[in-house]
């Protein structure tokens, strides 16, 4: 069944050989100076293009960074050297690669005037809060773009998984909010790009394994098949680890969002023509978006409902349509 399954994904006739795998993704392999200064340039340019967009909230610009952006090549090239047990000289890429998205991020940083308010910036408050879809749509990009890699007739579709997983973005993200102070966002944004690291390394790990690659760099090296299983099991367990913790977090994220949504649509309800347009977790704070005509209820009396759905010291901000902020306090506090 297995088998079955393996030739439907990656048939004989479209697999391609292992040495051909190992010089499109390891950086190291062939003409190693001129793949690591096209990888460094197209990265730099990538992360300008990046930062610039996200400044600009500009969703194309943030795009076209994803497009050119080469940080996958590296991160797949992981997921390789991890299935044949070779060297792991891609992470190198990986993680220096990533600091200098973020440098050029808080370079971009200093653009921004000091009033900036950085959350009302939607490239910035949707990388900063990750959630379980993100999470899954990594994973199934990690897969795609694995099987991608692996079969000569559907590299076409790779600029589309380069669309669909967000890479350098969320770098610059950590970057800009570095230089602007505001580490928890920073975290935030680093969480959800650690998160669409890990997912791609496993979803690379799984199809080459069992497209054959490992069991043929195996066979190859002449090492022992049970040593490279336990290694193999160890990373994988390195990696859902991780991913599982996110997502239990992410979980709690939205069984607290739906509370108080609860919540917040009773203390609105007095107040005729009025709705709860949303509620979410951004970075720490919980924001309270209300579609309403007239004036708004004490917010003392949604804190107080608050308390006891949601955990206490979580700092509650209301939005209105009619463009106001009112940061009601922390739940189980003073308002």
């Amino acid at each position: 069944m297995l088998s079955g399954l393996r030739e439907r994904v990656l048939p004989d006739t479209q697999r391609r050989p292992l040495e051909d795998l190992v010089e499109s993704l390891d950086l190291s392999a062939g003409d190693s100076g001129a793949k690591r200064s096209a990888f460094w340039t197209m990265l730099t340019l990538s992360a300008v293009i990046a930062s610039a967009g996200v400044l600009t909230d500009s969703t194309a610009t943030v795009i076209g960074a994803m497009i050119i952006a080469p940080l996958a090549t590296p991160i797949m090239g992981t997921a390789l050297a991890t299935v044949r047990h070779s060297g792991q000289g891609a992470v190198g890429f990986v993680f220096f690669g990533g600091l200098l998205v973020v440098g050029i991020g808080v370079v971009f940083s200093a653009l921004l005037p000091a009033s900036y308010e950085l959350l009302t910036n939607s490239q910035i408050a949707g990388r900063t809060s990750p959630k379980l879809m993100d999470l899954v749509a990594a994973l199934a990009t990690g897969l795609a773009g694995a099987v991608a890699h692996a079969r000569r007739d559907v590299a076409a579709v790779l600029p589309g998984v380069a669309i669909a997983i967000s890479l350098v973005p969320p770098l610059a993200v950590v970057g800009v909010c570095l230089g602007r102070g505001a580490g928890w966002l920073a975290l935030g944004a680093l969480v959800l790009f650690l998160s669409n690291l890990l997912a791609l390394i496993l979803g690379g790990i799984v199809v080459f394994t069992a497209t054959g690659y490992g069991a043929e760099a195996v066979a190859e090296s002449g090492r022992s098949r049970r040593r490279a299983r336990l290694v193999l099991a160890s990373l994988l367990v390195l990696v859902v680890v991780p991913l599982s913790a996110n997502t239990v977090v992410s979980w709690l994220l939205t069984t607290w969002s739906a509370r108080a949504k609860a919540v917040a649509a009773e203390w609105i309800s007095g107040v005729p023509g009025s709705s709860i347009a949303g509620v979410d977790v951004v970075s720490r704070e919980l924001r309270v978006r209300v579609q309403t005509p007239g004036e708004l209820p004490p917010v003392s009396g949604l804190l107080g409902a608050l308390r006891g759905q949601i955990p206490d010291g979580v700092p509650v901000v209301v939005e209105t349509t009619r463009g106001s902020t009112i940061r009601a306090g922390r739940v189980g506090g003073d308002s």
